[in-house]
């Protein structure tokens, strides 16, 4: 396994050098082909290392480990879980479909080098175990993501690039911070430098050292998932970015951000994240129901996703820190499902937009019986984003709100208004789109075609039967999950007495 993690980090960054290398007179005809075998054979890499990752087993799967920068005691150091395998998979799947289901004709190849630098850069955070690789990973995606949104985004692409930048970049300088300090912190303690994640758990820290680093770690995280009120950059980035774009920014980078205070924080810091846990709570309910307000009254369909989006993180937020397993699965398995569905209703706007030139959903109606195929799978990732049994979304948010009502009930009530406010938005932006009054003949001609196109259809399948799998069988995701969960759980629980207390309540009402 060991040898696919490291083809799984290289594969698409190799591609993207050979893509920048391609000849002019060669381009037309090698540039998609090449980003083609690259983005499939980087999926069948991620899915084969799925089958074979084992259940039950709570640590690191496929470690490998090579000496980088020995004066300073960095490592090339990769391995998965059972949260970051599925991290993996996720990115291995969305970014051929983002790629070819959104294909930008304008310069192709800076468009699809970027793209594959980006997935090498997401999948190299989420199986990097050494602080500094995974720092540089981390900030990796800042460049490709900059000149995606900058260059191929939409009327205001270039101002939306730099306020994400900026914010990004500002976040991950205290990460810098931080992670410096913990490292010479261990190096006091120890003598020995060391930027391994495994060693630096072992760090003696103070109360208040503690709370200072998780602060620092935290604002990096906390703006790249988003979460309020450090999402400010995120709606007019979404609204602006290309659709492969605002795709992999939603359903993979998003998710930068609850990774990395699953990976770190919860590993690093546990005894913060327990005392924090009331105000980071308290921000994932207000971004819960802010996000969902400001969706409703959003005309522009993609900031209404935008939003959406915020309120969804939200809930996964409010999964990780009610401290409960059933809560912290419910979470991880829910940036799963976020990421896929999200990722589906953003390549249908972009769908609908190429047919008609409108995000504005006030100048949309109607449209049903124009695109009866485009309706009908636009309901199926509706019903899975709200929630409805049978779909992807409907597990994961039972989890998290039996997780939350078990550890921190008043907290969960409120999360779940926003599971009611997500169902008023998303029907009725569903609504105002499809039924009701035709949309006037001046804006969208009756010659115009509007419906799915077979290949675009095909694009959207492999989402389609993800979502319904999961919603019926999400045993195989939760079984490998679970374990890693517990022991991250474990780990924190048990570094204070009042973390000790909720989880030995927990576990005695089980019994």
């Amino acid at each position: 396994m060991s040898y696919e993690l490291q083809l799984l980090v290289f594969l698409p960054a190799l591609a993207a050098l050979v893509v920048a290398l391609v000849p002019k007179s060669a381009r037309s005809h090698v540039i998609y082909p090449l980003t083609l075998a690259a983005s499939v054979a980087e999926a069948v890499i991620a899915v084969v290392l799925a089958f074979q990752f084992r259940a039950g087993v709570p640590g690191y799967q496929g470690v490998s480990s090579y000496s980088w920068i020995p004066t300073f005691g960095i490592s090339w150091r990769l391995g998965v879980d059972g949260i970051s395998i599925f991290l993996v998979l996720l990115t291995a799947i969305i970014f051929p479909i983002a790629f070819f289901g959104a294909k930008e004709k304008a310069n192709t190849q800076s468009f699809a080098g970027w793209m594959l630098l980006l997935e090498a850069a997401c999948v190299a955070s989420f199986v990097s175990l050494d602080l500094f690789a995974f720092f540089v990973a981390f900030e990796l995606t800042l460049i490709p993501t900059y000149f995606l949104i900058g260059s191929w985004g939409y009327e205001r692409g270039g101002a939306a690039a730099i306020k994400f930048f900026i914010y990004t970049f500002l976040g991950s300088a205290l990460l810098l911070v931080g992670m410096l300090a913990l490292v010479f912190i261990h190096d006091s303690q120890t003598g020995v430098l060391t930027f391994d994640l495994t060693a630096l758990a072992k760090t003696g820290l103070s109360t208040t050292t503690e709370k200072w680093l998780f602060l620092a770690f935290t604002a990096a995280f906390a703006v790249k998932a988003p979460l309020f009120p450090f999402h400010t950059w995120s709606p007019d980035a979404y609204r602006q970015a290309p659709t492969a774009g605002v795709m992999v920014l939603a359903a993979v980078m998003a998710k930068l951000g609850t990774y990395g205070i699953l990976r770190f924080d919860f590993t690093l810091f546990p005894r913060a994240v327990e005392s924090f846990g009331p105000l980071v709570l308290t921000l994932a309910v207000i971004g819960i129901i802010y996000g969902g307000i400001v969706a409703a009254a959003e005309s522009d369909i993609k900031r209404m996703l935008a939003y959406s989006s915020l309120s969804h993180m939200g809930f996964i937020i409010l999964g990780i820190f009610g401290l409960s397993r059933e809560g912290v699965a419910g979470g991880v398995l829910q940036m799963v499902n976020h990421g896929i569905y999200t990722a589906a209703l953003f390549l249908l706007v972009g769908f609908l937009f190429a047919a008609t030139d409108i995000f504005d959903m006030s100048s949309l109606g109607g449209l049903q019986s124009r695109s009866p195929i485009m309706a009908g799978i636009f309901t199926l990732f509706v019903m899975s984003s709200i929630g409805l049994p049978g779909l992807a979304g409907f597990v994961g948010e039972f989890l998290i709100l039996i997780g939350g009502f078990s550890t921190h009930r008043w907290w969960a009530v409120v999360g779940t208004a926003g599971v009611v406010i997500s169902a008023i938005y998303m029907l009725w932006a569903y609504q105002r789109v499809f039924h009701g009054k035709p949309v006037d003949q001046a804006l969208i001609p009756q010659e115009r075609s509007i419906d799915l196109k077979r290949n675009q259809i095909l694009v959207l399948v492999p989402l389609m039967v993800i979502v319904v799998a999961i919603g019926i069988y999400p045993r195989p995701i939760l079984d490998r999950i679970t374990p890693t969960v517990n022991a991250l759980v474990a780990h924190v629980t048990s570094s204070t007495p009042a973390s000790s207390a909720i989880g030995a309540k927990i576990t005695q009402g089980k019994g």
